[in-house]
């Protein structure tokens, strides 16, 4: 029959014989039923087109899944040509290419499974190795940058779009490594930078914590999931904090060396003891090392200035005190000097200037007493200079002391007497004579060696205040008025011895002698009966004297007096018509003190 004619010849003998079984069965059923050849003929049409329709069908249904077949092969192709290019593999068209010619698509599909598989996994792996290292640079690029927050590596990265190979994955891997030896570098630098400042705020007494965490927190204390700042910015940061602490370490060691240098003069000054030292010696000790060998915990710090600049004000009050009495006792030197030399000294370094200078804080003793001193320096050496002359002046009082002692003997009636020490005060007086003689010739040699003084000084000689030459001057015309009243009174003693003479002869009677023990000079003078006067010296100002070191002393106290009077007598005028007056007087006086003279009679 035409059905079993038509049947596709692909099908296999079993199938054919099946058909044909079949076919054989159904036309004895139609021939059972009696349907005629034209339905027959119309149900095997039938039968033959819906035949026809599932071949077709069944043809679309496989052209379809080959089209399928052929796409996933060719997806498949594509993606493992993708994985191949990402990751850097040989091309898949080199491999296998004879075996893809005769191979079905699902041998081919089959063929290329297992390798996109193993290009996935070995994509995977490559990500995972790529995320690594991306995620360890973002992290030190982060800390470098000084950005805290890191960038997912795997969220940054395009899977599709990125280079996967070996080759960029070594270009990654060497920028890992460059960032990773920058880091340490960094990381040690910082490190270093922190212990210096540790070191620093160690030796200067600050807060540690404080101080770094002001330049980043992360520098102290790194809490979970935050990494040390090792930025640009840190490290400058911390650079300028090393600046500061190194220029304060060495403010505080100037000042720390200036007030320890006071205190080591302090000490000198004020001989401390060894044990009083001892209490500051881990503190000066710091002064043998240079600024950058202080490395000793607070060996800087204000509580360790603070204590030495306490002490320093203890001993400063304590010298002031002290000076105080050095000054006194210095100014005092200067007195006693200027006081053996008849010299003034300077009122203005006076003990209770001085003293109120010191209390008023208006001076610092230390110049004071350099200026004491100095002051003292200068009357040594005018005394020094004076020495010759100031000699010649204890001869010249010494010897007007003799005459003076030579005018009270020869009034001593009993001095010829036979007594006890007789001859000693002869042969003295014998040698007062000699010196009183020399008087003259020593006070003319004394003022010509004070002038020459003056002129090579270029100042005048000031005894006590009073000009030198000037004394003896009046000391010359004093002693020629003397020798005047002398001859005066020599002329009335032989004009009174006459008048006794007289009486005696018209009475016959010789009256008892009377001696006057009252013959003196009320201007301080002492005259006998042969008219010596010997000066007595007092202090006194004159009015063109300015002298340079005031306050008077004497060379010695038998001196003093002498030379007062002398001086009293030298700046005021002198009245001659006074003294003959006086010498009158006292002559009356002696010659009317016998009720039986004449002249009262």
């Amino acid at each position: 029959m035409m059905l079993a004619f038509t049947s596709p010849s692909c099908c296999s003998v079993h199938t054919s014989s099946t058909c044909h079984t079949l076919l054989r069965e159904l036309e004895q059923i139609w021939k059972d039923i009696g349907e005629t050849e034209a339905d027959k003929n119309h149900m095997l049409s039938e039968l033959e087109r819906e035949c026809l329709e599932v071949y077709r069908r069944k043809v679309e249904e496989a052209a379809n899944t080959k089209a399928c077949l052929h796409q996933s092969v060719a997806t498949k192709e594509a993606e493992v040509a993708t994985l191949m290019a990402a990751l850097g593999e040989l091309n898949i068209n080199s491999l296998k290419q004879p075996e893809k010619k005769s191979a079905s698509l699902k041998e081919q599909l089959a063929l290329v499974t297992p390798l996109i598989d193993a290009l996935r996994v070995k994509k995977d792996e490559r990500v995972k190795q790529f995320a690594d290292v991306k995620t360890q640079i973002d992290k030190i690029t982060s800390e470098i940058s000084g950005y805290s927050n890191i960038i997912n590596a795997v969220s940054s990265l395009n899977l599709e779009d990125h280079d996967l190979s070996l080759r960029n994955l070594s270009e990654y891997k060497s920028h890992l490594r460059a960032l990773q030896k920058e880091k340490s570098e960094r990381s040690q630098k910082v490190v270093d930078c922190v212990n210096e400042v540790h070191s620093l705020c160690g030796v200067l007494g600050l807060d540690f914590g404080k101080t770094v965490s002001d330049v980043h927190p992360s520098l102290h204390e790194t809490s979970l999931g935050q990494s040390t700042n090792i930025s640009v910015s840190a490290l400058e940061s911390l650079e300028q904090a090393i600046f500061r602490l190194k220029t304060e370490r060495k403010v505080r060691y100037q000042k720390l060396k200036d007030v320890a240098g006071l205190l080591f003069e302090l000490w000198t000054l004020m001989d401390t003891t060894r044990e009083e030292k001892t209490k500051l010696s881990r503190i000066t000790c710091v002064l043998r090392l240079s600024e950058a060998e202080v490395t000793e915990p607070g060996a800087l710090s204000l509580e360790v200035i603070q204590q030495i600049s306490t002490e320093v004000e203890r001993l400063t009050k304590l010298k002031a005190s002290r000076m105080k009495e050095l000054v006194i006792k210095r100014r005092a030197e200067l007195e006693d000097i200027c006081y053996k030399n008849h010299i003034d000294p300077d009122p203005s370094t006076s003990a209770d200037k001085s003293s109120a200078m010191i209390d008023s804080g208006l001076v610092d003793p230390c110049e004071l007493l350099e200026n004491i001193e100095a002051q003292i320096n200068k009357a040594k050496d005018e005394a020094l200079s004076r020495k010759d002359i100031m000699d010649k002046i204890d001869w010249w009082l010494f010897a007007c002391e003799e005459e003076n002692w030579l005018e009270d003997y020869n009034q001593d009636y009993r001095r010829y007497s036979g007594g006890r020490g007789a001859h000693i005060n002869l042969k003295r007086a014998e040698q007062a004579r000699i010196k009183v003689t020399k008087i003259p010739v020593m006070v003319n040699a004394l003022i010509n060696k004070t002038l020459a003084w003056e002129d090579e000084k270029q100042k005048l000689f000031l005894y006590d205040g009073v000009r030198l030459v000037s004394i003896l001057e009046d000391y010359k015309v004093v002693r020629q008025q003397k020798e005047v009243s002398k001859k005066r009174a020599r002329d009335q003693k032989k004009l009174h011895d006459m008048l006794l003479a007289e009486k005696e002869s018209a009475y016959g009677s010789k009256p008892s002698p009377r001696r006057s023990s009252s013959f003196r000079k009320s201007n301080g003078y002492h005259a006998n009966g042969h008219g010596s006067v010997t000066p007595s010296p007092h202090r006194s100002s004159m009015s063109c004297a300015t002298p340079e070191l005031l306050t008077p002393r004497s060379n010695s106290v038998r001196h003093n007096g002498y030379f007062k009077e002398m001086t009293r007598l030298s700046t005021g005028p002198l009245n001659f018509v006074a003294m003959a007056k006086e010498d009158t007087v006292s002559f009356s006086s002696i010659s009317g003190s016998d009720p039986e003279s004449p002249l009262q009679a």
